[in-house]
């Protein structure tokens, strides 16, 4: 089970919290959020990084109805749901929910993940590019030509080399949803500013 960061308080006047799993994720939201037009802070909302989906309970239980009942809402990877799902039927939310019973409480499933979405909406020419105006398209040509990785699918090649190097993903959610506009941003960054 990962580390429990719950924070010490959320800010004055948040009235909704976003649960995500962590500081990536956080980023890609917040950064979605100014790409839609939205306030989070002004809008009473706090985006919360759980340091993993494991750690949701402890989270629904301090923000849920039985701590400070705030709205709650939230954004995971698609090996995440079944954590999800469970606590936030523990929570007493709903029995059997489907992905769409979720989505209605305002939790969304990226399918695979985050950067699955990023690239599906940009396309891989685009974060390619991206990378390259990073300075870091030697790096991802070096982890293609790994024997492990030749013959992969692209889309896979750049998720795998996000995730190769600590802050990579934190720098590259913000800066590929930054590419977006609000009529492209992947739909479960979209469904969750939505009814947000």
């Amino acid at each position: 089970m990962g580390e429990t960061l719950l924070p010490e308080r959320l800010p004055e006047g948040a009235r909704s919290v976003v649960l995500v799993e962590g500081e990536s994720d956080r980023a890609a939201v917040e950064t979605a959020a100014v790409r839609m037009g939205r306030d989070l802070g002004g809008d009473g909302i706090s985006v919360v990084a759980m340091g993993g989906a494991t750690n949701i309970g402890h989270y629904l239980a301090r923000f849920g109805p039985d701590g400070q009942n705030l709205r709650l809402a939230g954004l995971c990877d698609v090996n995440e749901e079944s954590y999800f799902r469970r606590e936030i039927e523990h929570l007493g939310l709903g029995r059997g929910l489907s992905r769409s019973d979720m989505e209605a409480l305002g939790f969304y499933v990226c399918v695979e993940d985050l950067e699955d979405e990023l690239i599906r909406a940009l396309g891989t020419g685009a974060v390619e590019a991206f990378i390259e105006g990073q300075g870091e398209l030697q790096s991802l040509r070096t982890l293609q030509n790994q024997p492990a990785h030749r013959g992969g699918a692209t889309e896979q090649h750049l998720r795998r080399f996000m995730g190769s190097r600590s802050g990579r993903k934190l720098r590259y959610a913000a800066g590929l949803v930054s590419q977006l506009d609000s009529e492209t941003l992947p739909r479960p960054l979209v469904g969750l500013l939505t009814n947000l």
